[in-house]
């Protein structure tokens, strides 16, 4: 038969494989599944939001549910009422729809609520429950249950409605895109493999209390920053700070920190929690803390671990350049050079140029000069005619 062969020749191109490779999207993804937040996808049509999910749920062991969001009506999510006996003393209850229950006898699953932004505000009010409480009419979905949405920005969705700000503001957005040696890849057979992040226990006491540290370190600072409604309502369909947000960061910074997720991941979600400015500022003060002790680097210069990335070993050797500067004694700015040599062996020499530029202007004229600025010297003169 023609179509059982045609059945043939399907099955072979769908027959891939997996392979274990470095993907910041799905790494972001599956944390933020992990932390049992409710995400959502932005991203244009075509570009495998869907196939990501399937793939996801296959990897995670998860059914997957598919719900159109702009295909149903309120009632789909908010229940159907059902007159029973007597409704004067037992209420009128509001029957879930036939998918809400199969996940609840599952007892775990992969809800994706697919085309979001093309569902009316009847049916995104009628969403708010499903997606913040789990509750579908009378129905509580089991815990083992996972909420992941998509939606086509505005100009490419078919109907296009903006997100309201309430919904929107339950979700974590992550902007989702392709690269094109996945893609390539996977049209020949292989695609990348998602998977949970591998949480380590004996970090998870620290990854709470840094979490918690971190946030409420940066909104004692930035009070202005705990609630912060954009005033467009384009912007209120996107992240924004707010305390449900905030609470959601400390969960993903604390999961992120758990697992020793990537700075690319860990970014994506903190700014699609609260937005790229304050997620920006939240990152800088994550890397505040990062940064080593200027004493404890002075205190032993020719063993001091100084970060790896450039802007950081730039910001800890600048901090030491401050700690010299509010106590300018002499073993102290002598450590300090030798500090900078130590920078020398173990990193790019232009990065030690504006603090041995600021590090020389403190000396005193009574200070001999060490005998570290004649190893520094030819490294500094060349990178200086290197700029």
């Amino acid at each position: 038969m023609t179509l059982d062969l045609a059945s043939t020749l399907l099955a072979l191109l769908d027959d891939t494989v997996t392979e274990a490779r470095p993907d910041k999207q799905l790494e972001a993804l599956a944390l933020a599944v992990s932390a049992d937040l409710p995400v959502l996808l932005w991203g244009e049509p075509g570009i495998g939001k869907t196939a990501t999910l399937r793939h996801l749920a296959a990897s995670l062991g998860l059914p997957l549910t598919t719900v159109i969001a702009s295909v149903h009506e309120p009632s789909d999510f908010a229940g159907l009422p059902v007159v029973g006996d007597d409704p004067q003393t037992q209420g009128v209850p509001m029957a879930p729809p036939d998918w809400a229950v199969h996940l609840s006898r599952a007892g775990h699953g992969l809800l994706f609520l697919d085309e979001i932004s093309t569902a009316p505000p009847a049916v995104q009010a009628a969403l708010l429950r499903v997606v913040l409480e789990r509750r579908v009419g009378a129905l509580q979905l089991p815990p083992g249950v996972r909420i992941v949405a998509a939606a086509n920005p505005r100009g490419s969705a078919a109907d296009g409605w903006e997100l309201s700000a309430p919904l929107a503001n339950r979700f974590v957005h992550l902007q989702w895109g392709y690269e094109h040696d996945v893609v390539v890849r996977g049209l020949g057979g292989v695609w990348p493999r998602a998977s949970l992040p591998r949480l380590a226990a004996n970090r998870m006491p620290d990854a709470v209390a840094q979490a918690r540290r971190l946030v409420c370190g940066f909104l004692d600072a930035r009070p202005t920053l705990v609630h912060r409604m954009p005033k467009d309502e384009a912007n209120r369909g996107g992240p924004w700070p707010s305390p449900r947000s905030w609470d959601m960061t400390v969960r993903l910074v604390a999961f992120a920190t758990a697992a020793n997720a990537s700075r690319d991941a860990l970014s994506m979600l903190v700014r699609g929690a609260v937005g790229d400015g304050p997620g920006l500022e939240l990152l800088a003060a994550l890397d505040r803390m990062d940064l080593p002790d200027p004493e404890s680097l002075l205190a032993d210069p020719e063993n001091a671990v100084l970060p790896e990335r450039g802007d950081l070993r730039q910001a800890a050797l600048d901090g030491v350049v401050a700690a010299v500067r509010a106590d300018p004694a002499r073993d102290r700015w002598e450590a300090a050079w030798r500090l900078l040599v130590r920078a020398l062996e173990t990193g790019a020499p232009d990065l030690l140029v504006v603090p041995a530029t600021t590090l020389s202007t403190l000396r005193r004229d009574d200070w001999e000069v060490p005998a570290a600025i004649e190893r520094l010297s030819p490294a500094l003169a060349l990178s200086r005619r290197a700029r």
